[in-house]
């Protein structure tokens, strides 16, 4: 129940975490993209700098959340990242948020819940030996550049939905770098998570990520990038969790329903991706000085 609880914590503060970033980036010159200049025009706006903060928020709950619970359980929580980051774009837009958001919401709450109960997530170490580290890192490695290129190749929403799973891929690896580097901490303590190549890895694939969604935001619309965010960093978590950490999710019939949870959740992101509050259909906010 602690991980959980800290796992709608994190996807709470990640999605008003992406509001705030995209109302950010709208501000940015378009010959900024993929440019480090990109996040010195960021620094300088004081809602950008609230989104890092809850950006910072976000970490400390997911760090509490995996190290207490199988990634497996954790990462796929944050689906519930889109649907409250709509919410809140309402929020912040002033706009009245359409039955259809209500609806799309619904679906992607009830996808949630019925994939999760039907694969059960249980077992699974709590660390990772270091070898296996190597092929994970090798080919996350290159999904990311084959991501990257073909972003660089198009441009307009299709780029943000690269970038965005770009991002997730990096997000997903965040976490299992995280939860192994909590794992230590548990083993010795202090000097062991301090010594451990882990929580620089870490630091390093968190920053990449965060590079990558900011070119995101920056590239297209909010509903290109957050479902590709998402959903990305669930089902990369859920390969990372099985593959490395040697967690069990059911199989047989009971793929089944977890299809269906799955199938829901898509339906539920392409109502949302409908709704105005997607598609930036309401009066753009005011410019941030």
């Amino acid at each position: 129940m602690i991980s959980v609880l800290f796992a709608v914590l994190t996807a709470l503060s990640n999605g008003a975490a992406s509001v705030l970033q995209r109302r950010a980036a709208l501000n940015v010159p378009a010959g900024e993209a993929m440019r480090l200049s990109l996040i010195g025009h960021l620094l300088r706006q004081r809602v950008w700098l609230c989104g890092i903060g809850l950006v910072i928020v976000a970490a400390v709950c997911q760090a509490v959340a995996l190290a207490t619970g199988p990634i497996a359980v954790v990462q796929p929580i944050f689906v519930i990242e889109l649907p409250a980051t709509l919410l809140l774009a309402g929020v912040v837009m002033r706009a009245r948020v359409p039955r259809t958001v209500w609806y799309g919401v619904a679906a992607v709450t009830a996808g949630l819940a019925l994939g999760m109960a039907a694969a059960a997530p249980v077992g699974g170490r709590d660390s990772v030996p270091g070898a296996d580290w190597i092929p994970a890192l090798v080919v996350t490695g290159l999904f990311e550049a084959a991501l990257i290129v073909a972003a660089l190749g198009t441009g307009g929403n299709a780029r943000a939905a690269l970038l965005g799973l770009a991002a997730a891929c990096g997000y997903a690896l965040t976490a299992a770098l995280m939860k192994d580097a909590m794992a230590k901490l548990d083993e010795g303590g202090v000097t062991a998570l301090l010594s451990a190549w882990q929580l620089y890895a870490t630091a390093a694939a968190g920053v990449g990520a965060l590079f990558l969604l900011q070119n995101a935001l920056h590239s297209g619309t909010l509903v290109a990038v957050q479902p590709m965010l998402t959903l990305g960093d669930a089902l990369i978590s859920v390969t990372y969790g099985v593959t490395l950490f040697g967690e069990h999710l059911r199989t047989g019939w009971w793929l089944l329903p977890q299809l269906a949870g799955v199938a829901l959740i898509a339906v539920g992101c392409v109502v949302l991706a409908r709704s105005p509050l997607a598609t930036g259909s309401p009066a753009p906010a005011p410019r941030v000085r």
